[in-house]
């Protein structure tokens, strides 16, 4: 089949939508079919455009049998609701004109375009109709609810038109998909029958990212000593992941010499969650990790951290939980019992409920006590993670083969 993809993140990003698009996208080439990705040059998490890309201007550029087209766009310093919104339109707006060339001129089978930014669905909608191609919108994060859930969008007006667009548009595509089982229920709410609704969900490579006996090297290379538990957050620091009680944590336990966290990422909220952290002797900051170095750094952790606000629970599905369970680590999640991420991670860790930082206090330290119990959860998230997120029977059951 022809296929082409539309979504603002793609390769070579390492965190979110950028790393899952990029990875579906080389996979279908792989499986024989040719694929278009139209997209923006990498930025995220860091909100600035990557060294050898430019903002400015399109470029085609061909990347593991995948031809992908970049199309301008503007970044924000700082990113305000403000400002996204502005820099989302900015995207709309160049990817536009070359989403409805595609449709006319190379006539794909299926267009398939990615929530967020939900702006970029007219041109992947137009451009499906003018080919004659089926119609696929794939909902990561559900960007309109969260904004306004989170405080980032405060206008009820303002709420009130943009619901009544989306759920316009939701309803005129053929395929409409999402990542848990409870956005998938979200859809329904917002118009989507029943048979258009599917159950699209993020991968992992088990083969990429399992357990490892040994990082005492990493470790080294870290200057970490060994006798130390490492509390572990990796990945986006931004506005739903609720960071902030993870430095309230660690003044609790400020005296515990033999615990240190690590925040490994980059984002929004990064410099003023450095800011709180300020004197704190358990706490260090570190980049994103090259690929190549993700599964060591995974394994470094004796405990894997994953707060979440309890605005956003169930608006997202964090990505990198697939990879925290792969690794074999045990997590302590902060979500309230009975949401997605809580009936994932009740087997294979700890929850937690949201903004309760004497709860995530003790959690740590009751796990931290407890190697046999944080061995036996990790074994358990790894078994999780093969059973239900294998990357190839994902994609496999997403695109089956005829």
């Amino acid at each position: 089949m022809r296929i082409l993809i539309n979504s603002i993140n793609y390769s070579p990003e390492l965190t979110g939508i950028g790393k899952y698009t990029g990875e579906m996208a080389e996979w279908l080439a792989e499986q024989g079919h040719e694929v278009r990705v139209v997209t923006a040059p990498p930025y995220y998490p860091a909100w600035r455009v990557a060294k050898g890309y430019s903002a400015g201007w399109y470029r085609r550029e061909v990347v593991a049998g995948v031809a992908v087209f970049r199309c301008p766009l503007w970044v924000p310093k700082k990113p305000t609701g403000l400002t996204r919104i502005l820099h989302l339109c900015s995207f709309a707006m160049s990817c536009f004109p070359l989403m409805i060339w595609h449709g006319l001129i190379w006539r794909p089978n299926i267009v398939f375009t990615i929530e967020p930014p939900l702006f970029c669905a007219p041109a992947a909608w137009m451009a499906a109709r003018l080919a004659g191609a089926k119609a696929w919108l794939h909902v990561q994060d559900f960007e309109v609810d969260a904004a306004f859930e989170l405080g980032i969008l405060r206008s009820r007006k303002l709420r009130s038109a943009v619901l009544a667009v989306e759920k316009w548009l939701l309803r005129r595509f053929d395929r409409v998909s999402s990542i848990s089982i409870r956005m998938v229920e979200r859809l329904a709410g917002k118009g989507v029958d029943s048979s258009r609704r599917v159950l699209f969900q993020n991968w992992v490579d088990t083969s990429a990212i399992y357990p490892l006996d040994n990082v005492e090297g990493f470790r080294r290379e870290l200057g970490i000593p060994e006798d130390v538990q490492i509390l572990l957050y990796s990945g986006n620091m931004g506005e739903k992941q609720g960071l902030e009680i993870l430095i309230e944590a660690a003044k609790m336990l400020s005296e515990r010499r033999d615990m240190l966290f690590i925040l490994c990422g980059e984002g929004a909220s990064r410099q003023r969650l450095m800011e709180m952290s300020e004197g704190l002797g358990n706490v260090k900051f570190f980049p994103l990790q090259p690929m190549d170095r993700l599964n060591e750094l995974l394994n470094l952790a004796d405990i894997h951290l994953l707060p979440q606000r309890g605005d956003a629970e169930d608006l997202v599905m964090p990505s990198k939980l697939t990879a925290i369970l792969a690794s074999g680590r045990p997590v302590i999640a902060t979500v309230r019992e009975g949401t997605q991420i809580a009936n994932v991670v009740k087997d294979c860790g700890i929850v937690v409920n949201p903004g309760d930082v004497s709860g995530l206090r003790d959690a740590i330290v009751t796990l931290a006590g407890d190697s046999g119990r944080r061995s036996s959860l990790g074994k358990d998230g790894r078994e999780y993670a093969v059973r239900n997120w294998k990357k190839d029977n994902v994609l496999r059951q997403a695109f089956p083969v005829k």
